[in-house]
């Protein structure tokens, strides 16, 4: 009786692992839809493929669950990743990964054989099977914005941050792996630690990944499963005008209140307010540049930006600096500090506010325009890079 008991047991178990292979076996004609059944699970159901929710529509990828809200760490098609809740994704009886909206089809993964099975695995990684089992395609391999415990990138693959937090698409910062073995943040470089030997311990309710954000920093953040929540455990810089490129040219950047903000320099209005990254332009014609008598040269202090240098002059005083500029067409502005005074043709890229620098950035304007920092501020205000700190 009590053989005849263990062998019962063993039996159930065996279905149950039966049961549960078949669950997480995703197999031809397995489909999902944004409302109803909207994803594939992880045996431990802490990741999941399938749709998640954005605030226009959904994307198609992997998100950790177990969260208040869905994260993702890796999204489809991201050169227009959303569709609406009528989509419907479907391994096809050809061995295809599709997204259908109607009678569009929409490729969502394109391995180089037909698709057999596919599975979520606990690490966080999506797999793709050929028939014989072998492994045709993984999300491991192919990144988009974040990194997990145990994932790598390879020589001249990169990682693009979102274009916010509320879009998926591509943005504005890239991290590749140099084939010099350099991890390189463009415009700004960046060394990393290896997350995979010696980082962090890995524990059932915890998850860790690394991302580069919509703002251009690189951060580690800790999921913690239990208390549902999530922190940033350890970033690039604190400073966040660090990464270059969030203002666009002719705008500089400063930390007011912890976050960042895009002011605009004297003489200039931003191309399309409420978007920092599109830059400033002019306000004014200079068609007429050869009469000094039509602007003026106005402060930034404690400003620095990407060097375009044309001519230097040493040994000069602010107002020495001042004057060559207005008499030279080809200037727009000009950098000073320890007497030297460097030339500056447009555009000015890279600006950002640094308390520690006496540089001075002299730029020309017209007598007409006003300008105050306080007043640039908000028109720029972008909401695009909001981040949780």
């Amino acid at each position: 009786m009590t053989i005849l008991l263990w062998l019962l047991i063993l039996f159930a178990i065996h279905a149950v692992a039966l049961a549960q292979q078949r669950q997480f076996n995703i197999t031809h004609g397995s489909s999902l839809t944004p409302i109803i059944s909207s994803s594939w699970f992880s045996p431990s159901r802490h990741f999941a493929f399938g749709f998640y929710e954005k605030t226009n529509g959904y994307a198609v990828g992997i998100s950790i669950v177990g969260m208040p809200k869905k994260t993702a760490v890796w999204t489809a098609n991201r050169s227009s990743p959303v569709v609406p809740s009528n989509a419907v994704l479907l391994l096809t009886s050809d061995g295809r990964l599709i997204v259908q909206v109607g009678s569009q089809e929409i490729s969502v993964i394109n391995p180089s054989r037909a698709i057999a099975s596919a599975s979520m695995l606990d690490m966080g990684n999506f797999v793709l099977y050929d028939s014989d089992r072998n492994v045709i395609w993984q999300s491991f391999d192919n990144p988009t914005n974040t990194l997990l415990p145990g994932q790598h990138i390879s020589a001249g693959q990169e990682l693009f941050s979102s274009a916010s937090e509320a879009d998926d698409s591509f943005g504005i910062f890239r991290l590749e792996m140099q084939h010099d073995g350099n991890l390189v943040q463009y415009p700004v470089a960046c060394r990393l630690r290896n997350l995979t030997r010696g980082g962090y311990r890995r524990e059932r309710t915890i998850i860790y990944m690394m991302k580069i954000d919509a703002d251009g920093i690189l951060r580690v953040y800790s999921h913690s499963l239990n208390q549902q929540n999530s922190s940033v455990i350890w970033s690039s810089t604190d400073d966040r005008c660090i990464p270059k490129g969030l203002c666009g040219h002719n705008g500089f950047c400063t930390n007011i209140d912890d976050q960042a903000k895009c002011l605009r320099l004297p003489g200039f209005d931003f191309v399309m307010p409420g978007n920092w990254s599109a830059g400033c332009e002019r306000n004014f014609p200079t068609e007429t540049c050869q009469l000094k008598e039509n602007y003026d040269m106005r402060t930034v202090e404690n400003t620095v930006s990407e060097d375009s240098t044309y001519v230097v002059l040493g040994g000069t005083t602010k107002e020495d600096c001042e004057q060559p500029c207005l008499q030279d067409c080809n200037c727009e502005a000009a950098l000073f500090k320890d007497r030297e005074c460097r030339k500056q043709r447009l555009p000015l890229r890279y600006g950002r506010r640094d308390l520690g620098n006496s540089n001075l950035a002299l730029v020309k304007a017209s007598p007409d325009s006003s300008f105050t920092e306080e007043s640039s501020t908000d028109a720029g205000r972008d909401s695009r890079y909001s981040t949780a700190s």
